[in-house]
């Protein structure tokens, strides 16, 4: 039996044992390709509103009271406030009587004070104005008498103490009259008596170049602080709707209505007679210093 050569083998051997080795130098010269990362991220935010979506809302009209961002409140005439989102896709027009539309406005011209009729739909977080509509000659009256009560959605104290502090500097102002007209317990209905007061008011103030009325709500202590304040609310709206509309006064001589609940008492609220006096809405006639000519 003849011999097979192995000589051949080893260069093959040598061969296969260097390819691995040549394979990790030139790994070792060149940058390696890493795995990816797989990183879960999260991104929290607010989804645009589809109106289309969204079912149709009541008819909203009254008096922008508070604005805080994207959110504004309005209140009626008869006192209630409801608080409505505004969205990118939310119309604000202005229209000046018998010559209609003047276009579509920014939403910044919704300020507190105008008076505004409010298109709305039925979102998951509440009511979301798809149109708002303001007069232009009510936003140029709201423009120049912008006041300086509160407008932010804050705590009740915090509302409170701000108003307090206004009334307290009232140095851009000149209080020529204050009246005051009264309430039954838990009502904000008025009385026959309060509400010829009431024109008597608007009659003296008629006379005054430049008046506007401040009104203010208050409550007696009896029930909480979360009722009290929407009571107080109610009142001063009720008086507001009833100077407007009965009495005639202008909504643009008005400055924004306000709800103090039971801060401020005329008098101690120990008594029956105490709380009777406290159960008031506050008319105060007031001109700007600025024009005021004493």
């Amino acid at each position: 039996m003849r011999a097979m050569p192995i000589r051949p083998r080893l260069p093959l051997l040598i061969a296969t044992l260097t390819l691995p080795l040549a394979g990790a130098a030139l790994a070792q010269g060149q940058p390696q390709e890493q795995e990816p990362v797989k990183t879960n991220i999260t991104v929290y935010g607010t989804q645009p509103v589809d109106p289309a979506t969204l079912a149709a809302g009541p008819e909203i009209k009254g008096i922008i009271s508070a604005r805080n961002g994207q959110k504004i409140k309005v209140t009626a005439a008869d006192g209630t406030s409801t608080v409505i989102a505004l969205t990118e896709a939310t119309r604000v027009k202005a229209s000046s009587g018998l010559f209609g539309a003047k276009g579509r406005q920014d939403a910044g011209a919704l300020l507190n004070g105008l008076p505004v009729t409010i298109k709305t739909l039925q979102g998951d977080g509440g009511l979301v104005a798809s149109q708002v509509t303001y007069r232009n000659t009510d936003f140029r009256t709201a423009a120049m008498i912008r006041n300086g009560t509160a407008q932010q959605f804050e705590e009740q104290s915090a509302a409170t103490e701000a108003l307090r502090g206004r009334l307290g500097d009232i140095d851009k102002y000149n209080i020529k009259s204050t009246s005051n007209v009264y309430f039954d317990t838990g009502k904000y209905a008025l009385s026959p008596a309060a509400k010829a007061d009431l024109c008597r008011v608007a009659q003296t103030a008629e006379a005054t170049d430049n008046a506007l009325m401040l009104v203010v709500g208050y409550t007696d202590s009896v029930g909480s602080d979360e009722y009290n304040q929407t009571l107080s609310e109610k009142r001063a709206g009720a008086v507001i709707n009833y100077l407007q509309q009965a009495c005639k006064w202008k909504p643009y001589r008005m400055l924004t209505p306000t709800g103090m609940a039971k801060a401020d008492p005329l008098a101690s609220n120990d008594t029956e007679e105490g709380k009777a006096q406290n159960r008031r809405v506050s008319i105060n006639v007031l001109v700007s210093k600025s024009v005021d000519v004493e």
